[in-house]
């Protein structure tokens, strides 16, 4: 066994369970991100994981399994940002673990993430509203009951993106 398999491993024990005390969706978020770059990098170097060390996992590869993410899986940029933080995150804990990979593990948090549109929030206009309103059949209760609460979100800033 490598290095990187007893850190993997505290890492979801030790670090995302008992000290963050990370949600499941993060923790299983982590993994799958985890569980595709060791896949990525079994293809790339006909080595499994079992027998990959920290030093195949520099900032070189893990820009490619970022590319990769985005031209083959088609994954947005937000996803691939998404998994830049769970390795980014694996690689502050293994700072703390592993000085002697204190370089590459510099230049694997160097990475940034990617710059995104984020999309611009319309309002609904007031023949919107309207048509909104008038939609529920309030001749029966769920009705009035959903015309009432579709009133109270429209009268709070009920915003739909655009």
């Amino acid at each position: 066994m490598t290095l990187i398999a007893p850190t993997l491993q505290s890492f979801f024990t030790d670090r995302l369970i008992s000290q963050r005390q990370a949600s499941p969706r993060t923790i299983a978020a982590y993994r799958d991100t985890l569980r595709l770059l060791l896949a990525y990098l079994h293809q790339h170097t006909s080595r499994p994981p079992s027998q990959l060390d920290w030093d195949d996992l520099n900032a070189t590869v893990i820009s490619g399994f970022l590319h990769h993410l985005e031209t083959v899986r088609g994954n947005s940029i937000r996803t691939r940002n998404a998994r830049l933080t769970a390795i980014r995150s694996l690689f502050s804990y293994a700072a703390l673990r592993h000085p002697e990979h204190a370089q590459l593990i510099a230049h694997v948090l160097a990475i940034p993430p990617k710059r995104f549109d984020k999309r611009v929030i319309a309002f609904l206009t007031e023949d919107e509203v309207d048509a909104l309103l008038t939609a529920p059949d309030t001749a029966k209760w769920e009705g009035r009951r959903d015309r009432v609460m579709m009133m109270l979100a429209v009268q709070t800033g009920l915003r739909v993106p655009s």
